[in-house]
């Protein structure tokens, strides 16, 4: 499916015959829409290194890689079964939309382009998204992702302030993987409210993984043995 929408595109198959030469994919650098089209590989997406746009969501694709694409700077790969993504040679990616897929994990690390981040609605285990270009973001989105804990951004408290759309579970450190980030917190700091791992406001309870959180954007996990 994906190789006959190449080559039914005039400015893509540019001799007109039945199959995409390697000259034809690395002098192309405009969009490709190969949306709804029931496209479950897109082997040969990273011969278009000049590549700007890819337009590819609402199809069957379970994993995408992008990293060749270097030229790249948006994605719209939402509404697939997508359980990879590797976005890490895109480093102009300015606009990311990998809703409603299957990912447990996503890095965008790399793309210090990026301003759009869309990656609710996933499985999302781990997110980093320390890019040097945080506070530059115009929108942040990674709501409905109940197995996430922790994002490692650039700056916690900054996206604390100013990043809303996360699950009530949803907390910020500087590096979610380690113990660089590790700080003193003001001792005046008071509890906002405490939930459970599905985002719930609950009571205080035994034997039950809850998180406290505050109202300075610190968040502890604790588990009280009865």
């Amino acid at each position: 499916n994906f190789k006959a929408y190449l080559v039914g595109e005039p400015l893509i198959n540019t001799n007109g015959d039945s199959e995409i030469q390697q000259s034809e994919a690395t002098a192309f650098n405009g969009t490709i829409s190969c949306y709804y089209m029931n496209i479950s590989d897109l082997t040969g997406i990273e011969n278009f290194t000049a590549l700007t746009t890819l337009f590819c969501y609402e199809n069957q694709l379970t994993s995408l890689d992008v990293s060749q694409n270097t030229a790249l700077t948006t994605l719209f790969c939402d509404f697939n079964q997508l359980t990879s993504l590797d976005v890490s040679g895109a480093t102009d990616l300015y606009f990311l939309q990998c809703q409603s897929n299957q990912l447990t994990s996503l890095d965008v690390r790399t793309n210090t382009a990026l301003q759009y981040l869309y990656c609710y609605s996933n499985q999302l285990t781990s997110l980093d998204v320390r890019n040097g270009n945080n506070v530059n973001f115009a929108y942040f989105n990674a709501t409905v992702n109940p197995n996430l804990s922790c994002i490692s951004v650039d700056d916690s408290s900054w996206s604390t302030a100013n990043w809303t759309n996360i699950d009530p579970q949803h907390y910020f450190s500087n590096n979610c993987s380690g113990t660089t980030d590790i700080k003193e917190h003001p001792k005046n700091k008071s509890l906002l409210k405490i939930t459970d791992l599905l985002g719930r406001e609950v009571n205080e309870k035994q034997n039950t993984l809850l998180f406290y959180i505050y109202n300075d954007g610190t968040v502890e996990k604790k588990i009280i043995i009865e």
